[in-house]
């Protein structure tokens, strides 16, 4: 009869595997909160660039930097949501911000969680509540669509819940969406209720439990030239100012739109073409 039963768990172990125990956090700087079976896998090279490659975005960088060396020593710091164009470096401006106060706060640690794995962030709070270091939850492309209610996990990082958001976690968030929900939505849910204000308070409150809010905002022709100038001298690419104004005017013609990403596009082209190793 144990037989059966032992086989039985086995099988129930391999569908369904106890979680792993937290990890060695000095092992590195950057994790992945992956659920079933919940685990923080470590990052051993995080893809970033260099904050000072980052043009066209300097209040932005200044007040998230000053926010974060904040709570990278010990002291309050807010919630940040970067909202706004895509492709003006939201993201990279996290993962920067970061790698720049690592260097001097080793135990600053960022964590990625994916938009999909909100329902299981409380067991990640978990396991970062009461560590000896600093976590900064990063999630990208944070947005929500009609009848999706992951919105409502997002609540205990913020503010709510009884136990509410631990000491040594703060969240930054990027979106395109400043209220994290599409117009059309929150316009159909206003005109649709008897109470209009109320019909609409529960999702747009979600973006009003970030501390900061920073808007990025399409780039100029010039700031777009100087991404490119900027990325040519940091990796030692020689261009003349008038070849790569030509090519970087075409390039993001054929793309329709200036943003960091097209910049940073067209100088991987760029030195690919030159023969230059990134």
């Amino acid at each position: 009869m144990s037989d059966p039963l032992v086989r039985i768990a086995a099988a129930l172990e391999r569908i369904s595997p106890p979680p792993s125990d937290a990890p060695d956090f000095d092992s590195a700087s950057a994790f992945v909160w992956h659920p079933d079976p919940d685990r923080l896998a470590p990052v051993s090279k995080v893809n970033r660039v260099d904050v000072d490659l980052l043009v066209g975005i300097n209040r932005s960088r200044d007040t998230l930097m000053a926010n974060t060396l904040q709570f990278a020593k010990g002291l309050p710091a807010n919630n940040a949501l970067l909202w706004g164009a895509r492709g003006m470096g939201k993201s990279s401006l996290i993962k920067a911000v970061h790698g720049k106060l690592h260097a001097d706060h080793a135990d600053l640690k960022i964590v990625e969680v994916q938009r999909e794995d909100l329902p299981a962030i409380g067991r990640c709070l978990n396991i970062l509540r009461g560590v000896d270091k600093r976590f900064i939850l990063f999630c990208d492309d944070l947005s929500f669509n009609h009848d999706d209610a992951h919105y409502k996990s997002l609540k205990a990082v913020l503010d709510g819940g009884i136990e509410g958001r631990p000491e040594n976690v703060v969240l930054y968030a990027t979106s395109n969406r400043r209220h994290l929900m599409p117009r059309d939505m929150i316009e159909n849910e206003r005109s649709t209720a008897i109470t209009p204000g109320e019909a609409v308070e529960e999702k747009v409150s979600l973006s009003d439990r970030f501390g900061l809010w920073l808007g990025f905002h399409p780039c100029d022709q010039d700031q777009y030239l100087a991404m490119i100038r900027g990325y040519c001298d940091a990796h030692g690419v020689e261009i003349d100012e008038d070849t790569l104004r030509a090519e970087a005017i075409e390039w993001q013609a054929t793309r329709g739109s200036r943003s960091g990403r097209v910049a940073w596009q067209y100088f991987v082209d760029l030195t690919g073409r030159r023969g230059v190793t990134l």
